[in-house]
């Protein structure tokens, strides 16, 4: 706190919250930029924020406009014509209209440490679960979508929740705490992408030449290994928490990738393709 404020930031307690929060008239003093820090938040807001790849980031836009404007004229003129010279594109996301008011609650929810009521439609479900208090401890963005990480009182354990998937989203006054030593990587242990399943299963896959190199030169998993083969052929490890999640994956290989372990996995994806064939059969 004494940092803060000696650096010129007014701290302010809100009773109403039970939180602190910097004063409405506080301005950041001016900030000298290299051309490649220039030149990096260019692309990253440019490409990124501006075009709303990911929703909700197109405040950092107009942030970075701000920044700019206190550079020189000719550093200015360099990072952006460098940044159009370059492209940064990611997947497809969810279109953030109707549901900024739903971010906007949980970051505020998260801030403040206080409980949400709310309603969820579930994926493949008719109408939803009825009303419930949520604690989000976390806003997660997973390649398309955001995700509020938290603890779902109707369910009495921790849950991801997609927030366009929200119907309604209601403040109130009852304080949470966050558990001590809660991490959004510990949540997620293993898992292949965002759903930790159990147990830890070893996985072993072997992918032919024509699709080694691809898999060798992209990172798929924090815990892979690599193995290559005389004939040009690759196998690849790791240790994945449940199976729900890398099944899909593999699918998406087509005949380039053989299943070598574990044997359930094996057989999940042997029954998927059994049932994908017969609907053209």
């Amino acid at each position: 706190m004494n940092e803060l404020e000696g650096a010129g930031l007014g701290i302010e307690y809100d009773h109403d919250t039970r939180s602190y929060r910097v004063g409405q008239e506080v301005f950041l003093p001016p900030v000298q930029l290299t051309p490649r820090e220039a030149l990096a938040l260019c692309l990253l807001c440019g490409d990124i924020a501006e075009k709303e790849q990911i929703p909700f980031t197109r405040p950092a836009w107009m942030g970075l406009t701000k920044l700019l404007a206190t550079l020189p004229a000719s550093a200015r003129q360099e990072a952006m014509t460098a940044a159009d010279s370059v492209v940064v594109q990611t997947a497809a996301a969810t279109p953030p209209d109707g549901h900024l008011d739903v971010y906007e609650r949980v970051q505020r929810s998260i801030a403040t440490r206080t409980a949400l009521r709310c309603r969820y439609e579930a994926a493949g479900r008719d109408g939803d679960d009825g009303e419930f208090e949520f604690e989000p401890y976390a806003l997660y963005f997973a390649v398309r979508a955001w995700y509020a990480v938290g603890l779902h009182n109707e369910r009495d354990g921790i849950r991801t929740l997609k927030l366009n998937r929200f119907t309604m989203v209601s403040p109130t006054e009852r304080a949470f705490q966050i558990p001590d030593g809660f991490s959004l990587d510990g949540l997620l242990g293993n898992a292949w992408r965002m759903i930790r399943g159990e147990p830890d299963y070893e996985v072993e896959l072997r992918f032919d030449p024509q699709f080694a190199e691809t898999i060798a030169d992209t990172l798929w998993h924090k815990t892979q290994r690599l193995e290559e083969h005389e004939d040009g052929s690759l196998t690849f490890r790791c240790t994945v928490a449940g199976l729900n999640e890398i099944v899909w994956w593999v699918l998406s290989m087509g005949p380039h990738c053989r299943v070598i372990a574990p044997e359930e996995l094996r057989e999940q994806v042997k029954n998927a393709v059994l049932t994908t064939a017969d609907l053209y059969s």
